[in-house]
């Protein structure tokens, strides 16, 4: 079974082991531990955002 990343903490765990899963927009993301789905439910724009900035390095900045 491939592993996928905890978004939060970076680790990696096993989808069929992790503690904790929660689902956004449409995708199941998975958790080491509840402490880390609790953080990510509570912004997970935050989260989504730092996985994506190695493509689009100081491109974050929407002028709102």
């Amino acid at each position: 079974m491939a592993l996928t990343k905890d978004v939060v903490c970076k680790m990696m765990v096993d989808p069929e082991t992790a503690p904790a899963k929660t689902e956004y927009k449409g995708k199941t993301y998975y958790f080491c531990a509840p402490g880390c789905k609790v953080a990510f439910e509570k912004d997970p724009e935050k989260y989504l955002k730092a996985e994506g900035e190695d493509a689009h390095t100081g491109s974050h900045h929407h002028g709102h």
